[in-house]
C-alpha cells in the first residue's frame, strides 16, 4: 500500500475527504429535480462499491508498505471482515437518514446538524478507542475537545437557523431536525468500527488484520448489501410523499443515473483519502478533520442552492456565526495534533 508519513500530507488528504464528503450531496440535489432520493440511492451505492474496489486494486496494491490487496484478502480473518462490514451497515443506515434529511430540510441544515453530531460523537469514540486499546494518543487533548465544544455550539446554531427558516417557509421543521439527529448518531459509529478491522501496525487503535484500503472495500460491500434491505423499507415507508415502486427506477434517464453514480464515486474518493491518512494523523484527528464536511456543505447549501433565500431577517447572522464556529472548531482540532 502507498504509505503517508508526513503529517502535512495527511492533513491535505483529510481536507480532500472533507471536500468530497461535503460535496457529494450536490448530486442528490441535482437528481432531486426529477428523482426521489430513494431511487437516487440505488445509483449512489452502485458508484460506491466499484470505486472502493478500484482504490484497493491500485493504491492498495502499490508501494512497499504492508500487503497488497489480494494478499491481504487471502489472510483476512472473519472477525476483521465482520467489523468492516458492520461499519458499512451502520454508516449506510445513517447515510440514508441523512439523504432523507437533505431531501426534507436541505444541505445547509441536514449536514450541519447530522454531520455535526456525527463529527462530535465520532471524535469522542475514536479518541476512546485509542485509549481503550492502551495506545498513546497523539496530540493536545484539551485543544481537541475545545474544538469539539465549539462544534457543538455550531450544531445548536444550525438548529436555530433552520427553526427560523421552517417557520417562515412553513416547512416541516421537527422532521428535518429529527432525521438529521438520527443520522448523525449512527454515522458517528462507523469510523471506529472500521478502524477496529485494521491491522494495528498501520493505524493506532486498530485490532484487526486488514490493510486500510481492504477495510474500505469491505466497508463499501457492507453498505451495498444492506442497501438491499434498508432502501426498500424507505421506499415503502417514505419520510414524505407517496411510496415508491422499484419499477420507477428504470424510468430515469442516463444522466440521472450517472449523477447518482458520481455521488457514490465522490464519497468513495473521500473515504479512500481519509484511510490513507489515518495511520499518520491517528483515528481521532483523522476523523475530526475528514468529517469537517459540514463546513463545505454549508457553503454549497447557502451560496449555490440558496436554501436560506426565504429565511427571515436575522437568520443570516445565525448562519454566519454557525459557519465561524465550524471553522474555529476545525482550526482547534488541527492545532491539537500540531502542538504535540
Amino acid at each position: 500500500m502507498i504509505a503517508v508519513h508526513s503529517y502535512a500530507v495527511a492533513v491535505l488528504l483529510c481536507v480532500l475527504t472533507m471536500i468530497c464528503w461535503g460535496s457529494w450531496a450536490n448530486t442528490q440535489k441535482l437528481a432531486a429535480r426529477s428523482w426521489r432520493f430513494e431511487l437516487y440511492y440505488w445509483d449512489f451505492v452502485v458508484g460506491l462499491l466499484p470505486a472502493s474496489l478500484l482504490a484497493a486494486f491500485t493504491l492498495g496494491s502499490m508501494g512497499s508498505i504492508g500487503r497488497p490487496f489480494l494478499a491481504d484478502l487471502a489472510q483476512a480473518s472473519p472477525a476483521s471482515i465482520a467489523w468492516a462490514l458492520l461499519g458499512g451497515a451502520v454508516w449506510n443506515l445513517g447515510n440514508l437518514l441523512l439523504v432523507a434529511a437533505i431531501a426534507v430540510a436541505g444541505m445547509a441544515v441536514g449536514f450541519p446538524i447530522g454531520g455535526g453530531i456525527a463529527w462530535v460523537l465520532g471524535i469522542v469514540l475514536s479518541f476512546a478507542l485509542v485509549v481503550l486499546e492502551g495506545r498513546h494518543n497523539p496530540g493536545d487533548s484539551p485543544l481537541l475537545f475545545a474544538g469539539v465544544a465549539v462544534i457543538v455550539l455550531a450544531v445548536l446554531l444550525s438548529m436555530r437557523a433552520y427553526g427560523r427558516l421552517a417557520g417562515a417557509a412553513k416547512r416541516p421543521g421537527a422532521k428535518g431536525i429529527l432525521l438529521s439527529v438520527l443520522a448523525g448518531v449512527l454515522i458517528a459509529f462507523f469510523y471506529s468500527l472500521v478502524v477496529k478491522s485494521i491491522d494495528p501496525r498501520f493505524v493506532s487503535g486498530g485490532s484487526g488484520n486488514l490493510m486500510p484500503l481492504t477495510a474500505v472495500m469491505f466497508f463499501s460491500l457492507g453498505a451495498f448489501l444492506t442497501t438491499l434491505v434498508f432502501n426498500p423499507f424507505f421506499m415503502r415507508k417514505p419520510v414524505e410523499g407517496l411510496p415508491v415502486r422499484f419499477s420507477e427506477y428504470f424510468s430515469g434517464s442516463a444522466a440521472t443515473h450517472a449523477t447518482g453514480v458520481l455521488g457514490g464515486v465522490i464519497w468513495a474518493a473521500g473515504i479512500t483519502a481519509s484511510f490513507l491518512a489515518v495511520g499518520t494523523a491517528g483515528p481521532a484527528v483523522s476523523y475530526a478533520l475528514s468529517n469537517a464536511a459540514p463546513v463545505v456543505a454549508i457553503l454549497w447549501g447557502v451560496l449555490a442552492w440558496k436554501e436560506f433565500a426565504q429565511a427571515p431577517r436575522g437568520a443570516g447572522r445565525v448562519l454566519a456565526a454557525m459557519f465561524l464556529c465550524y471553522l474555529a472548531g476545525l482550526t482547534l482540532i488541527t492545532c491539537s495534533r500540531l502542538s504535540h
